[in-house]
């Protein structure tokens, strides 16, 4: 299996505050979180700029801080087919399972 699309590179430690900010919290609709998705990491334009296909690739402890879905679901609702970092925190890298969203630890 290939997978091919334009590559967002984040550096380490990107929390799921910056994954899917906590003012957007107040929904579970996974379209609206994908809206949101990256809002506030190094890379606000993500939010806007992403397409359908895009893949995002991570330094180490990538998902880091909180335990909510809300952060893996944001990035698989905004089409992204896969997340490659160096390292995941576990509670993202579960969450991620959990919902199906590829993941790939590429140290």
């Amino acid at each position: 299996m290939a997978i091919r699309g334009r590559v967002w590179k984040f550096g380490d430690n990107v929390d799921t505050d910056q994954i899917i900010p906590a003012r957007y919290l107040n929904t579970s609709d996974p379209n609206e979180l994908a809206k949101h998705a990256m809002e506030d990491s190094e890379h606000p334009e993500f939010a806007k700029e992403h397409k359908e296909g895009d893949i995002i690739l991570a330094g180490k402890n990538f998902g880091c801080g909180s335990s909510r879905e809300h952060a893996p679901i944001a990035i698989k609702y905004a089409g992204v087919p896969v997340v490659v970092a160096k390292s995941f925190a576990r509670i993202f890298y579960r969450n991620a399972i959990n919902i199906g969203l590829p993941i790939v630890e590429a140290p």
